[in-house]
């Protein structure tokens, strides 16, 4: 019986093919993997709270203002866009594409403290930042104790 030497490597696109098949079993074809046609690219977007506010701040790097709107029905949040391609550039001068251009939507479920009717939202830099202000009923009370 003859020795070989083990190579990790060899075994590594077997492993990602496994890997692949394994996510692709446990998610099922749904309308929302249907829906990953219909909007190209799905911006970053943190979300945070304070005290007094739920923060939403989604990178939209070349959107214009005016290609973006928010609305809210039924306690969710939808921010919806559209990034244009450049049309200044012949397709067959690109030697790689690596953005993505199209529409998006990301959408968010607010909590019950969330105050819909006093929602703020600012652009700058190509940042949005969507203030969602909480009901003062829901920003607690610090109860002293005697």
């Amino acid at each position: 019986m003859a020795l070989v030497r083990w190579n990790p490597w060899t075994t590594l696109p077997t492993l990602q093919d496994r890997i692949n098949r394994l996510f692709e079993d446990a998610v099922p074809a749904t309308e929302s993997r249907e829906d990953v046609g219909l909007f190209e690219w799905r911006p970053m977007v943190d979300t945070y709270e304070k005290d007094d506010a739920i923060m939403i701040k989604a990178e939209l790097p070349g959107v214009k203002k005016d290609d973006i709107s928010i609305d809210v029905n039924n306690g969710v949040l939808s921010i919806k866009g559209e990034r244009s391609h450049e049309d200044d550039v012949n397709e067959e001068n690109y030697y790689r594409r690596e953005r993505f251009y199209g529409k998006f939507q990301r959408a968010f479920t607010l909590p019950d403290n969330a105050d819909a009717d006093k929602i703020e939202a600012g652009f700058k830099d190509g940042v949005l930042e969507v203030k969602v202000p909480k009901t003062e009923q829901s920003k607690g009370k610090k109860v002293e104790i005697k």
